[in-house]
């Protein structure tokens, strides 16, 4: 296993609050990185893939540098945040150094120069927020830094052409092998509460520290990329492994920093491929456990149970069958997914885990032959008895499969409003026993088939509408009683009041 390299990187540093991030979003013309006033708020190297016109290139956001060399600290992950924009240094073909043009130039701004002059990278200096004419003047102070300096505000896009047309020209060639890796990658996106092992377990996977992992909880803050390979050449199997912040309870979120964490974490499972759910093996699963199984299960999307800590378990005597059976108890909606219990701290079943993403992903973009599809759906059928309402019984027709990745299947019947939610986990069921889906998803489309003189379905093959209700004749008028007509009840202004009880009159 080796890590997947580039050599047309550019790598985004500077001291922290200078507009690193909203850099970076404005070059990859997305919100990636989590832009917001806190100082240092990113704390992994962010790497994505972005073209600038017709040129690809890897863009890399770091953490603010505010420790000077020698100077020690207490926190790891100050340190580990400094470790990681040293790694971004080492490998970028070009560094953009951040500013700010309206406070000037700080001592940590010629310590991050510093540190770029070691590291030998063609350099350029964004002196950013820059949002109106006046502001430039405080660009020019950058200029004692000895590199080009461009005036530039990230968040308006001033400057940004010309800054990024100099820094493409810093770097090489794209090579056949980078052509040969265009390819779509496997995305991967690593899920779970905070604290249950993500970033250990992808540190495990790629044999380096390539993302910050420390006890405290909510260290991991913006979905880190991380390119990963195994093999090389042709054949070798490239992943995206998404590295996610810990998702708490949304009533539990007390900053605008983690409510922003917990909506990347929700985009990554969104635009994933497989989600791979770890889980701390000690407590077992809880109750954000399971919410967050079920937006993996409303996403469609194939899914990996990692039970992570599981050396610590087995010194208390747990066993992987006894765990097994209670998982399966407690998450009966995930009973297709498979479970791999690993351990990060030393490395056990990591290789297993990597062989059931391959399997699912496998299994999440299968072809089902039609013909098999409506045999092995006709004997299911046969042998259990279809739903019906009012009299009306549900038949079927025929089916075909319509997408994939995830699975979609397309049932034709005479009524799609028939098809209770207990008969389609039913057949669901039957397709995944049938085919071998571990861990995949499985879309189920009913549709009606049109009889003549029936409404047609629009283009985009929704549902006739539902028959108008038959009007209601209406119910003829009583005449009134006879004794109601002699206590005046019938009379237009007869009184209701029992006679004994109306007042006497004086």
């Amino acid at each position: 296993m080796e890590q997947q390299e580039k050599k047309r990187t550019i790598a985004i540093v500077g001291r922290p609050n200078v507009g690193k991030s909203a850099l970076f979003n404005r070059i990859a013309h997305r919100r990636i990185a989590i832009v917001h006033d806190q100082s240092g708020v990113t704390r992994d190297r962010i790497v994505r893939e972005v073209a600038w016109g017709d040129r690809r290139f890897l863009l890399i956001d770091t953490g603010g540098i505010r420790l000077f060399d020698g100077a020690k600290e207490s926190s790891v992950i100050e340190m580990a945040v400094r470790d990681q924009a040293a790694v971004a240094l080492a490998d970028a073909a070009c560094v953009i150094l951040v500013g700010d043009a309206q406070a000037g130039i700080q001592p940590a701004d010629e310590e991050v120069a510093r540190l770029v002059r070691k590291a030998g990278r063609p350099c350029l200096v964004a002196a950013n927020k820059c949002d109106l004419p006046q502001h430039e003047h405080g660009a020019h102070e950058f200029a004692k830094l000895a590199f080009p300096v461009f005036p530039i505000s990230a968040v308006h896009g001033r400057g940004v052409e010309a800054l990024m047309e100099e820094a493409l020209k810093t770097l090489p060639p794209e090579t056949e092998a980078e052509r040969a890796a265009e390819a779509k990658p496997l995305r991967v996106a690593v899920v779970g509460r905070p604290n249950a092992g993500k970033s250990s377990y992808i540190n495990r996977l790629l044999r380096s520290d390539r993302v910050i992992v420390s006890d405290v909880a909510g260290t991991t803050r913006d979905c880190v990329d991380v390119p990963f390979a195994i093999g090389t050449g042709p054949t070798a199997r490239r992943y995206t492994l998404v590295d996610t912040a810990g998702m708490r309870h949304v009533h539990k979120i007390d900053s605008s920093v983690e409510r922003f964490s917990l909506f990347r974490s929700e985009e990554a499972v969104r635009e994933c491929d497989v989600a791979v759910l770890v889980m701390d093996a000690e407590i077992g699963p809880t109750t954000q456990d399971k919410f967050i199984a079920s937006m993996i299960q409303r996403e469609a999307k194939a899914c990996v149970l990692l039970i992570n800590k599981w050396d610590l378990a087995r010194a208390k005597g747990y066993t992987e069958t006894a765990a097994l059976a209670h998982l399966r108890e407690m998450l009966p909606f995930l009973r297709h997914v498979p479970v791999v219990f690993t351990s990060a701290q030393e490395g056990y079943n990591v290789r297993a885990s990597i062989e059931a993403i391959d399997r699912v992903a496998g299994n999440q973009r299968r072809v089902l032959p039609t013909g098999v599809l409506n045999r092995t759906l006709a004997n299911a059928l046969e042998r259990v008895q279809l739903p019906s309402r009012e009299g009306r019984r549900l038949r079927f027709h025929y089916a075909t499969q319509t997408g994939s990745n995830p699975m979609i299947v397309r049932l034709f019947v005479n009524d799609a409003r028939l098809a209770t939610k207990p008969f389609q986990d039913f057949l669901v069921r039957t397709l995944r026993e049938a085919f071998d889906l571990e861990g995949a998803a499985v879309i189920l489309q009913f549709r009606s088939r049109v009889r003549p003189g029936d409404p047609k379905p629009d283009a985009a093959g929704e549902e006739p509408p539902a028959p108008a209700p038959r009007a209601r004749k209406p119910l003829p008028k009583r005449k009134p009683r006879a004794d109601a007509k002699r206590k005046g009840i019938g009379r237009a202004g007869g009184s209701l009041t029992p006679k004994s009880r109306r007042p006497k009159r004086k």
